[in-house]
């Protein structure tokens, strides 16, 4: 073993004593996440000065977005962006990750681009706002940008004695290689929450909150942190979706400890090739909205023997497809299409309540082994009722041990009949102090040695880190406390248990 697995190795072991190192560390050898984070971080990634519109919805001043949700080394990327009033502007490019707790590195600057202001997009059928914009910027992506989430902080060049605005454009990086882990990014929810301009989101359409009635489309800046600002208030996020505070935290401890990891978005599993090539995919934050090919390629993930990892809330929710863009771009523009369900008597009513919808989807606790309940929001602890399970080895936890405030925003509950399911964890979320529901954690095992495990949370990534320029949510009067010795143990479990199945 070289010198440097070793400087790593001893550093993990240091984290925590319980910490059994990816195989490839073990072996002396280094997987391709590790040798990108012993390359040096940044010191200045974050967004310093934001300003957003008197709606607290979009940063006018400097806001942009990209052509396409991912990209691969070798592919072109346009970047749309707007100034107003009119300024030139830096673009500057980070992987993020962990790289010796700063959590990103520069990969590209631009020092100077000339800027315009782009139209507001008139508002079409189905309250859809999509943008037309001029690309500002073509990316090829080089062949050494390894698979990641990448941020582009575009900076205006002040004019005299004014001051500069900032904010984020996001992609993803994907590869075909095989890897242990594939990381799945929720950028569908991200979108269907976010409002830009004022408040155009697939819940803001006149006739509810809940029905068919709106298109939102990927071709829009992200304004203001795009779920409700009563979760994260955060506009130094603004750009970014909503993986700063949902998603990155996994990120950021996955890469801290030398996990062989890939990162795709929800349309890179329209097919299951990416996923086959994987030991485990992972489920991540709120991961609401899945395409009926999406949930039928997971199935197969699943069946052909990958270990798949809830790690989220509210997740397969809605049916959500696609249709491309003005300009032909596919998978550009969505609806809520529908409940997932099957037929059972949640699906039935929200179906009753907000439809006709032109879809409905198979039963979703078929796939994650608990399924999405009403009400679906709330808080609450993360409460343990099977600690002798496997997932518990190393935390010293007992029945009835809970971990303050990891329920939230929303969770799963309703155990599927499953041959062979346990639920681990369960208890009661509460909207404030009223509204109780039951929720659940469950495991079950896969036809390949393999298993399905449902955290039943969309908040358990804050219990892993609290990386640079996040901001922990908070839910009814309830929060997440942040890292938790014992949220990491089982999540090392899970993965070490999946990186050691024979699969792929």
């Amino acid at each position: 073993m070289s010198r440097g697995m070793i400087c790593i190795l001893s550093a993990l072991m240091a984290i925590t004593g319980h910490f059994a190192a990816p195989q490839s560390i073990a072996q002396g050898t280094v997987n391709p996440v590790q040798k990108e984070n012993q390359l040096p971080g940044s010191r200045d990634w974050q967004l310093t000065r934001v300003r957003v519109d008197g709606d607290g919805f979009r940063s006018p001043w400097i806001e942009g977005y990209c052509s396409k949700q991912s990209v691969r080394a070798g592919e072109s990327l346009d970047i749309m962006v707007s100034t107003n009033p009119v300024r030139s502007f830096k673009a500057e490019f980070f992987r993020m990750g962990y790289y010796g707790g700063r959590g990103a590195r520069l990969m590209k600057t631009v020092d100077s681009l000339p800027g315009t202001t782009q139209p507001t997009p008139e508002l079409g059928e189905k309250n859809l706002q999509e943008c037309r914009w001029k690309p500002s910027l073509s990316l090829t992506i080089p062949s050494d940008w390894l698979s990641g989430v990448y941020l582009g902080r575009l900076t205006t060049i002040p004019e005299g004695k004014e001051s500069y605005w900032q904010s984020y454009v996001i992609f993803i990086v994907q590869d075909d290689r095989p890897a242990d882990i594939l990381f799945q990014c929720s950028d569908n929810t991200w979108q269907a929450y976010n409002t830009w301009p004022n408040k155009y989101s697939v819940y803001t359409h006149p006739k509810g909150n809940q029905g068919p009635w709106a298109d939102v489309s990927f071709d829009r800046p992200y304004g203001r942190e795009a779920q409700f600002s009563s979760v994260v208030n955060d506009p130094l996020t603004v750009g970014s979706g909503e993986f700063l505070p949902y998603e990155f935290p996994m990120v950021y401890w996955m890469e801290q400890h030398g996990y062989d990891v890939a990162y795709c978005s929800n349309t890179d599993l329209l097919t299951p090739d990416r996923g086959l090539k994987c030991r485990a995919f992972v489920s991540i934050g709120h991961d609401e909205y899945w395409d009926l090919r999406q949930f039928h390629s997971v199935q197969t993930l699943r069946d052909a023997g990958v270990n798949l990892l809830f790690l989220s809330g509210n997740s397969v929710c809605w049916v959500t497809p696609f249709r491309e863009s003005y300009d032909g771009r596919p998978n550009r523009i969505m609806f809520r299409g529908g409940p997932y369900g099957a037929e059972n008597d949640y699906a039935v009513q929200r179906e009753k309540e907000n439809g006709p919808f032109p879809h409905r989807g198979p039963d979703e606790g078929l796939l994650m082994g608990a399924r999405n309940v009403e009400p679906v929001n709330g808080g609450g602890d993360w409460v343990i009722t099977k600690a002798d399970h496997w997932i518990f080895a190393g935390t010293g936890v007992k029945n009835g041990d809970s971990i303050p405030g990891l329920i939230g925003w929303e969770y799963h509950g309703q155990p599927a009949d499953i041959p062979g399911l346990e639920v681990v964890a369960g208890g009661t979320a509460w909207q404030g102090g009223v509204n109780p529901q039951e929720w659940t954690a469950t495991i079950y095992p896969g036809p390949k040695n393999n298993y399905v495990f449902n955290a039943s949370t969309i908040f358990w990534c804050q219990a892993l880190s609290s990386p640079p320029g996040h901001t922990l949510p908070w839910s009814h009067w309830s929060r997440p406390h942040g890292p938790d010795d014992r949220v990491q143990q089982i999540t090392h479990n899970l993965l070490k248990r999946a990186i050691q199945t024979t699969n792929p």
